[in-house]
Formats: C-alpha cells, sequence, structure tokens
C-alpha cells in the first residue's frame, strides 16, 4: 500500500484518501470510504474557488481519527495563504467530516466551498477495475442531502451524505458559498451514512441487535479500556513500549462485528483483507492469548457457526471444515465469487482445535470446550475423512472449485508459492509439511480436550495413536538426511518437494519435529540462506525461484517469523529465538508506526533499512499479533495450570522488561526479563 495515503478505519469500516484528505478512484489501491466489502464513496474532492488544496500536514490523532491541514495554491504559496482549510475526519459505523475555514486575512472573503461526491458501489473483489453501475442521485437542498443508490435485485447498498450548513445540491456534490470576516471562520460537518439494506428495502445493520451494540458512545473510552486490559509493558527500550502500544491500538481497530453474528472478531488487515479471513483470525488470537485474551472465544464461536456442513465444490465447503473467508460483496452475494464463505483452505481446521486448546489453558473457560465439543470434534474428524484423499494419512488440500478457487491452501496461498528448490510445482493433493505438524499438535490437543474435558478417555486413545503414528511416518518420508531438513511438502506418490523454506519453524511450532534434528533446523533458520537479518526468509536464497520481493518465494512475514521464534523456544534454542525476534522488533522500530505485514528479503547488509512491499498491508492482525507473540517468547511466558511460567531470553541490548498484569486462569500475573548482557537471569513472575 503506498505510504502517501492515509487511513482510518472502525472494524471493516475503513477510509482511504490521498495527503490532502480527498479520494480518487486509483486501480492500484483501494480509496474511498468502504464497509462490508463495498465502497461507498468512491469520489470526496474539496475544492475553494474551484482550486484543488495541498497538505500542510496531517495529524493521526487514533486509529479511527485524523486532521488535515490545506490550503490552496501550490506550495511556493503556503507561507502566504490567506485561507487555510481543516478537515478533521472520524469514523465508526458512519463517516463524519468537519470541514473549517480560516480567514487569516484582514479583510472579509467571499469563497466558494464545494465538495465532489460519487459513489461507484464497487465490490472489493474489484477494485483494479470496477464495472459500470447504474447509481441513483437523488440531491436535497432543503433538507442539505445527497442520496447515491445501487440496487441489483434484493442487493441494495446506499450512501446517505448530510450537511449541517445551509447548501446548495446537486447529482455531483454540494457547494456552499460563504462570506468569511476577517480572521473569521466557517464550518460544516458532513455525515456520510453507509446503509445496507435487507429485504423491503430496510437497513439490515440498524435492524439486527447485534448492530445496535456496536455502535459506541465514545470510541476513545472504548480504545482506553482496551489498552487498560491489557497487560503493561515496562522496559530500557523505549521504542519496544512504543511498538506494543501500537500493535495493541492496531488490533483494537481490527476488530468488527460481522453480520448476524454476537461478538467482535478480527478481521485481516487494510487495505485488501477487511473482513473475517479465517486463517488470520485464528492465528492473531494464538498470538495473542497472554494479551488480548477475549478475541479467542468470540473467533472460535464465531467460525464454529459457519463450519462446513455439507459438500459444496464452489465453496470448497465439507463437513466439519472450517472457513478460510468470510464476505458480504456484490460478487460474493450473487455467487460470482466464493467468498460468501469460503472453505478453500486446509490449515484452518487443524487451527481451530489448536486455538480451543490453548485458549483454555490460558484461560481455565472449560465451560467454552464443552460448548464447542461438537465442532472440534467434527473438526478432527475432517482430518481424516476429508483432509486426507489419498487414504495415506496426510493432510492434503486440491482445488475443488477450479475456476475461481484458491490454488494453494495454506498460508502461503499466493498461486507459484509451493514448488520444489528447481520451481517445479508439485502436482496435487499436496501435503505441504507444517500441515502435518498442525494436525499432529490438533491430535495431541484433541486428545487432552476429551481425556480431561470431555471425558472421553478411548476418544483421547485414538487421537494419540493416530498423533503418534503421524509423527513416525512423517519424520521418516519428509526428513531429507543430505540437506538435514525436512522437504517443504510431498507428492502425490511420496516424492519430497525438496526446498528450504521457513516452513520447518512451524515444525518445531508444532512439537512434531524429533529432538535430535531440532538443531539442524534452527541453524537452517538462523544461517544465511533463510535469515536475512531482518527475519526469517520464506524461501531460501540458494534455490531457483527465490525472490526478495516474492511474497512467499524470499519474502520476510512477521507473523511467520512469530511461529519460527516460537518454535524455536519450544526446542530449547533460546539464543536462536532471541536473534529471530530481535531482526523483527528492528524492523518495527526503524520503519515506525504499524508493523508491516511482510518486507522484502534482501540480505540487511545490502538494503540497510527494511524495504517494504507494495502489497504489503498496513496495519494486519497477525503482523500486530506477531509482535505481542514475539514479546511472549522472549519472556517465556506459558502457562502451566493456574501458574504463569516464566522463563526469559531477552535479545541482546534489550536491557530489563516488565510485562505486569498479564491475564489468565491465575488471575493476573507480572513477568519480569533482562538481557543476558546485563547479568543475571531475571526472576520469575
Amino acid at each position: 500500500m503506498r505510504t502517501d495515503l492515509a487511513h482510518i478505519l472502525a472494524g471493516n469500516a475503513f477510509a482511504l484518501s490521498n495527503a490532502e484528505g480527498d479520494m480518487e478512484v486509483d486501480p492500484r489501491v483501494p480509496t474511498g470510504v468502504f464497509a462490508f466489502d463495498t465502497r461507498f464513496l468512491s469520489r470526496w474532492v474539496l475544492t475553494l474557488d474551484g482550486e484543488r488544496l495541498h497538505a500542510l500536514s496531517r495529524d493521526e490523532l487514533s486509529y479511527f481519527e485524523t486532521r488535515f491541514v490545506v490550503v490552496p495554491g501550490a506550495a511556493s504559496h503556503y507561507v502566504d495563504a490567506d485561507v487555510s482549510v481543516i478537515r478533521h475526519r472520524s469514523i465508526d459505523e458512519i463517516l463524519h467530516e468537519r470541514i473549517t475555514v480560516l480567514n487569516h486575512s484582514a479583510e472579509p472573503a467571499e469563497l466558494t466551498v464545494r465538495m465532489e461526491i460519487a459513489a461507484d458501489f464497487a465490490d472489493t473483489a474489484e477494485i483494479r477495475q470496477p464495472r459500470p453501475r447504474r447509481t441513483v442521485a437523488t440531491a436535497t437542498s432543503v433538507r442539505r442531502q445527497l442520496r447515491l443508490c445501487y440496487q441489483r435485485d434484493r442487493f441494495v447498498r446506499e450512501t446517505v451524505i448530510t450537511s449541517t450548513a445551509p447548501v446548495d445540491v446537486d447529482e455531483g456534490g454540494m457547494t456552499f458559498r460563504i462570506r468569511l470576516d476577517p480572521d473569521g471562520e466557517w464550518h460544516t460537518d458532513l455525515q456520510i451514512e453507509m446503509i445496507i439494506h435487507g429485504s423491503g428495502g430496510r437497513d439490515l445493520r440498524t435492524s439486527l441487535e447485534a448492530h445496535r451494540q456496536q455502535v459506541h458512545q465514545d470510541m476513545r473510552e472504548e480504545l482506553e479500556r482496551w489498552l487498560g486490559r491489557a497487560p503493561q509493558l515496562n522496559g530500557e527500550r523505549k521504542a519496544l513500549v512504543t511498538a506494543y502500544q501500537q500493535a495493541l491500538a492496531d488490533l483494537a481497530a481490527l476488530r468488527y462485528l460481522p453480520l448476524s453474528f454476537p461478538q467482535r472478531v478480527p478481521v485481516g488487515g487494510l487495505p485488501w483483507a477487511m473482513t473475517l479471513y479465517g486463517r488470520d483470525a485464528l492465528i492473531t488470537c494464538l498470538e495473542t492469548l497472554p494479551f488480548t485474551p477475549e478475541l479467542a472465544p468470540a473467533t472460535l464461536r464465531t467460525l464454529a457457526l459457519i463450519q462446513g456442513s455439507q459438500l459444496d465444490d464452489m465453496h470448497e465447503e465439507e463437513p466439519g471444515k472450517i472457513p478460510y473467508e468470510l464476505r458480504y460483496g456484490e460478487s460474493a452475494a450473487f455467487g460470482e465469487q466464493p467468498t460468501a464463505i469460503y472453505y478453500g483452505a486446509a490449515d484452518t481446521t487443524p487451527l481451530f482445535v489448536i486455538l480451543l486448546d490453548e485458549y483454555e489453558r490460558w484461560s481455565g473457560d472449560v465451560d467454552l470446550v464443552r460448548e464447542l465439543r461438537h465442532p472440534a470434534r467434527t473438526a478432527l474428524d475432517w482430518l481424516n475423512e476429508y483432509g486426507c484423499p489419498l487414504g495415506d494419512g496426510y493432510l492434503r488440500y486440491q482445488p475443488r472449485n477450479t475456476v475461481n478457487g484458491v490454488a494453494n491452501q495454506v498460508w502461503r496461498n499466493s498461486p507459484d508459492a509451493v514448488v520444489d528448490r528447481h520451481g517445479h510445482e508439485p502436482a496435487f493433493p499436496r501435503a505441504t509439511c507444517e500441515l502435518q505438524g498442525y494436525a499432529y499438535d490438533a491430535k495431541i490437543r484433541g486428545a487432552r480436550l476429551a481425556r480431561e474435558i470431555w471425558g472421553d478417555p478411548a476418544y483421547a486413545d485414538r487421537l494419540e495413536a493416530e498423533a503418534a503414528a503421524l509423527r513416525e511416518r512423517f519424520n521418516r518420508d519428509f526428513w531429507l538426511p543430505q540437506r538435514e531438513y525436512y522437504a517443504f511438502g510431498l507428492t502425490p506418490d511420496g516424492t519430497p518437494v525438496d526446498a528450504l523454506t521457513s516452513n520447518i519453524g512451524h515444525l518445531l511450532w508444532s512439537g512434531i519435529v524429533e529432538p535430535e534434528r531440532a538443531g539442524a533446523l534452527a541453524a537452517h533458520l538462523c544461517g544465511p540462506e533463510l535469515f536475512s537479518g531482518w527475519g526469517v526468509r520464506t524461501y531460501g536464497l540458494d534455490q531457483r525461484p527465490y525472490n526478495p520481493v516474492g511474497a512467499h518465494l524470499g519474502a520476510v512475514w512477521p507473523s511467520d517469523n512469530a511461529l519460527v521464534a516460537a518454535g524455536l523456544r519450544r526446542y530449547g534454542y533460546d539464543a536462536e529465538a532471541a536473534k529471530v525476534a530481535a531482526g523483527i522488533f528492528d524492523v518495527v522500530e526503524t520503519l515506525g508506526g504499524s508493523v508491516p505485514e511482510v518486507i522484502a528479503g534482501y540480505p540487511r547488509a545490502v538494503t540497510k533499512y527494511p524495504v517494504q512491499l507494495p502489497m504489503a498491508g498496513r496495519p494486519q492482525s497477525w503482523a500486530s499479533g506477531a509482535l505481542l507473540m514475539l514479546l511472549a517468547t522472549m519472556l517465556g511466558l506459558r502457562p502451566c495450570g493456574d501458574n504463569l511460567l516464566v522463563d526469559p531470553a531477552v535479545p541482546e541490548g534489550y536491557g530489563r522488561i516488565e510485562l505486569l498484569d498479564v491475564p489468565g486462569r491465575w488471575g493476573r500475573a507480572d513477568a519480569y526479563g533482562r538481557d543476558r548482557t546485563k547479568g543475571r537471569r531475571s526472576r520469575p513472575g
């Protein structure tokens, strides 16, 4: 996403503009005002006496509020401007913009203020090439209102713009003719309502109790409560504390209430993923359990409600399968895209069980485990029934929707992401290595839940036996002894896909790796082929397909690195985990602001600066969550019964770290750590 753009967001509603606050259609980025996968404003351009305005400054007040100071004329005239304009913009379920015009002259001024307005109601799936739609505009100057409406059968979307000041309204915008006294000011408040109609022309959102409850009386207080519930971080490295606060604020921003669901869940992130993605949400919850545990039960319940229950090739639905994506746009509504509820992911289902167990370990919430017993067992059944199409015991994927489904149904979901070290694509169905780790972990965790909470020891015994068999088979078939790492995947005939990837870190995180092999994996992960200096690359640089700007063929993802670092610590490779964590924290500290979704994989010695990729989003929920998971990994936070264990491995140069009031089944506990260069190890919290 271009760095010169300004955004505000609240849940999945967001506004993306240029530095002056104007919005115009751009095929490269989703500029405009969006909610529920529809662009409700595609043009929002302010002029003064027919002249475009130029930015003096922009104040990012919070994730839902920003302010632009703009003036007419070119940059050379800034200092002499007699008039300036302040645009104060905020968003919740509607967008507010207060326009203030200031006269700095000793003479009165008569000015024409014009806001050009249009809505193309484009679906987020087609932003790069929006198709034409017939929009009906109704201008009412008496009511100071412009209504823009699009309807296709029962799919109705409407934008209503209202002014508090007298205005001439036409189908293309609003015109204010104002007179300012010397040193005087004028202002108007513009309110932009984004209306989603159900059958009968009702606003579907306001007709649902869940969405009435969503409206906040004071979003600042809500943000303060969110930050207040999270643990407090103190440390000698102040940039770390600043990055932590930013990550928490981003996670607060990236929560929304899906239609017909009672609780807020994480969206993927700005700008392309402002909806529920099963994989992103589950991993975000796993990353943030010691900090914002309330995300987990809402996410688990929501995904359980739309868990697969039938066979549907278009949506790739299967009984027990956990969804990948939930969309509300026109393409989804009319079946032009399979995303209304799309199930094209092989990893969401085991991750669902993993999160359920991990959440209970942290929270002690056995009631939720009992409540979700059937969805969890159905998910575990899916691993053996539909997730193992060849009957060889391996979790595999093959797109059932061959028209517009996702080809690679794993976290590396770009079309060219799954290849061997020579660039050859394996045949379907594909068994990537991390899927086997997730499946193993899900079975082990499912067995614990069955034995300790569901009261079904026979089922627990079966799951443990299946997990043991999978671990033995995996360590036999995936291990490449000459290269000393696990294959990226297996072809249908069992041939290893021999690429070196960061997925071997996911294997450590899952626990499927034999202990005597973990050292070789740690050496690869922190060696020059995978470690860039900023973090672990997705793909080793000595292989033919390597591309430092390829999303899954050489770039560095904080979310990926968070799992890698946690896996290294699980097997006792503390120094290597600290190295990975320090690299990602250096990225965040160097760039400032939100954690980037992904950066290029160039060696740090070459670029000296983290290179952001144009397609990368900021903020992203699993990127922000990654920073929290890395912090927890540095401190070695782990639940053990009703106690919080703390075993720090803090990177050199970080000094003392204090994380106070970590929530869990123990109530609240404190964690302390100090880097080893400062002398003694930290005391437990």
